[in-house]
């Protein structure tokens, strides 16, 4: 079965930096992309940025774009999501996605929660 297992959360400052990460386990085969997700209290999940393993093409939600960096580590199944200068409205629960090659389906990590004190 195929897990996702989420790490990096925590407490941070405004204008301070954290790193998530998120190891794909199971049978993966090959993997479309992977990437993450924020939902903050009382709001719509919406795109943080996802990353596809071969070419490496990344895609950044608007309000993330020039502080988030993502990238994977191909070998491991793995994403991470560095994470700077974070505002408080970056505040949220940080889902990792992983969608499978061949249609073989999409997945949701249990989140992890980012919060920005100002």
């Amino acid at each position: 079965q195929v897990q996702l297992a989420e790490s990096g959360g925590g407490l941070v400052q405004a204008g301070g930096s954290l790193r998530l990460s998120c190891a794909a386990s199971g049978p993966i085969l090959r993997i479309d992309a992977m990437g993450w997700y924020r939902q903050a209290p009382g709001k719509q999940r919406e795109l943080v940025a996802t990353i596809i393993p071969r070419g490496g093409r990344t895609d950044y939600g608007d309000s993330v774009k020039g502080r988030f960096t993502i990238s994977i580590d191909n070998a491991k199944n793995t994403v991470y999501l560095e994470m700077n200068s974070l505002k408080p409205e970056d505040a949220a629960v940080y889902y990792c996605n992983l969608r499978l090659a061949y249609g073989r389906g999409e997945y949701w990590g249990q989140g992890t929660q980012v919060t920005v004190s100002s």
